[in-house]
């Protein structure tokens, strides 16, 4: 990590609570680099952050630490701490299109409970890649319609050995095959998938461990593990 932003990415894939990191002028630096670490190839990001403010802000902090200057340390030091958020933030933000500030408007609102308390609650559920992926396959249901094909494209992401079958001959149904034992938080998980993302005129069958028999498919096929249809 070299640059401030590089460390908030790897903060947030930590699950660092962004308000507990400290940014403070580095004592001693290198010219090279953004910020000032004992271990070069540290991963871990800690409380306290140091940085050598003048590598690329020399003209928002060439004044504010003077080395003649001791006077208001304190305020100066909480300054630049506050600006040094407000920079990280921005720093984030100039890598983004517009499809990701409206896949972030989509996570907001369902923290915020826009689009109902189940979904808020159950979106803690999820770690960051996860919701992202969640909000953007809901941002391409939006554009496409297509919401069978992104409920199967989100239920594989979210348990990889899951299997989406749809028996559209007598009746709009769908087989859920997730691949896994049902515990409670993999069924609300699952949840919150088919309230965003089933179309309603659909009916489901969900299977978690067991399969249900398929003739010629030998994996479903197992004694005392077939699933009834």
């Amino acid at each position: 990590m070299n640059y401030i932003w590089d460390l908030i990415i790897r903060a947030k894939q930590n699950g660092t609570d962004l308000r507990e990191l400290t940014f403070i002028p580095a004592k001693v630096y290198s010219p090279y680099m953004e910020l000032s670490q004992v271990d070069l190839n540290a991963a871990d990001v800690g409380q306290i952050v140091e940085v050598n403010p003048y590598y690329r802000f020399y003209d928002i902090f060439r004044d504010l630490f003077d080395i003649n200057n001791e006077e208001y340390v304190e305020l100066r030091e909480t300054l630049f701490d506050l600006v040094m958020h407000f920079l990280a933030d921005m720093d984030l933000m100039q890598g983004m299109n517009k499809r990701e500030y409206h896949i972030r408007f989509i996570l907001r609102d369902m923290r915020s409970g826009i689009y109902g308390e189940r979904i808020r609650r159950r979106l803690e559920l999820f770690d960051r890649e996860q919701q992202e992926v969640i909000a953007c396959n809901l941002l391409r249901l939006y554009d496409t319609g297509e919401a069978v094909h992104l409920l199967r494209d989100t239920l594989v992401r979210m348990f990889p050995r899951s299997t989406l079958y749809a028996n559209c001959e007598e009746k709009d149904e769908l087989l859920l095959y997730i691949g896994q034992e049902e515990r409670t938080e993999a069924r609300e998980k699952l949840e919150l998938i088919l309230e965003l993302l089933l179309p309603v005129r659909f009916d489901t069958e969900i299977y978690w461990e067991h399969h249900f028999g398929i003739l010629d498919a030998d994996y479903t096929l197992v004694q005392d593990g077939i699933a009834l249809y």
